[in-house]
């Protein structure tokens, strides 16, 4: 084989990567896949927005970003024309925009995207769920009706939701974090970080065998539910207005819980001291200490109920 032969073979290899597949799945959507890789080194950094669609991020070796995406719609497939996947690529960097110039499209675009282990991802998306394992760069991923889901990510920043749940699994063993929703769930599980603040306004908050130096949880028409360890010298703050607050704690280490609720009941297989005045306005609170009250748990609620179980 020629020399010229070779590099005609190249030339073309790189541009069918390049180009749009287009397709019409099972489902009968009509589709258009696009497919790219940027070099962006060990350390770099991606940032991607989307409109509507999936965003599913892995880790993989090397310095190069792989990006899949996958434009659908069940209208015409001139609707995909009006899906525009904008791409910056600088030294170090690479911004991904998703653009909709139609005015009524069905249009959506699924990204699949593989990130070096140590870059610095930024992503969001307007209607679509956004998921991340085993990144190690800063991470910020948010999401306004979609779900966000990140495990085994060891630093992340931000997670966010407005109408979708917010999920986190995993060791991240120098994160400070903030998790939040509106209107959906915050569920921490099996995570070991610096320190959390998890919120939601109408949403419950489940807090599942975590490991922090401070936590804070907050919640306000929903619920908080705390089981795990209670870490030596360690800090929580939960606190909801018109839900309950369950609390299993367990462990070696020494804490003291102080609980106050304006117009709910407080119960607690703990030994407590109770401080439950005359004047109902007033509200109930409690206070009770554990070995040497190390931990500081502090527990209250405007109209909810408070329990406070020993693991």
């Amino acid at each position: 084989m020629t020399m010229r032969v070779q590099k005609v073979i190249v030339a073309a290899a790189a541009l069918l990567v390049a180009l749009p597949v287009f397709a019409q799945d099972r489902r009968g959507e009509e589709t258009e896949r696009i497919s790219r890789q940027f070099k962006i080194g060990a350390n770099g950094r991606l940032t991607l927005s989307n409109i509507s669609g999936e965003i599913v991020l892995t880790a993989g070796s090397g310095d190069e970003v792989t990006l899949e995406a996958v434009k659908r719609t069940r209208g015409a497939r001139s609707e995909l024309a009006g899906v525009v996947i904008e791409i910056d690529e600088r030294p170090g960097r690479v911004d991904i925009r998703t653009r909709h110039t139609g005015r009524s499209d069905r249009a959506s675009v699924d990204y699949t995207v593989s990130v070096p282990r140590g870059a610095a991802v930024d992503v969001s998306s307007i209607s679509g769920n956004v998921r991340a394992t085993n990144l190690q760069g800063p991470l910020r991923a948010q999401s306004i009706s979609g779900a966000v889901v990140l495990s085994e990510s060891s630093n992340v920043e931000v997670a966010k939701s407005i109408s979708g749940d917010v999920e986190l699994s995993g060791s991240m063993p120098e994160a400070r974090l903030t998790a939040s929703t509106v209107s959906g769930r915050v569920r921490a599980r099996d995570v070991k970080a610096r320190g959390l603040s998890l919120s939601a306004i109408s949403g419950d908050v489940e807090v599942t065998n975590v490991e922090a130096e401070r936590l804070e949880g907050k919640s306000v028409s929903g619920n908080f539910v705390f089981a795990g360890v209670v870490a030596r010298n360690a800090r929580y703050e939960f606190s909801t207005h018109s839900g309950n607050v369950r609390l299993t704690l367990g462990g070696g280490a020494g804490f003291e819980v102080t609980a106050n609720t304006f117009s709910g009941d407080i119960q607690s297989d703990v030994p407590v001291s109770v401080n439950d005045v005359q004047s109902r306005r007033a509200g109930r609170s409690v206070r009770a200490v554990v070995g040497d009250g190390g931990a500081s748990v502090s527990v209250s609620t405007f109209s909810g109920n408070i329990v406070i179980r020993r693991q």
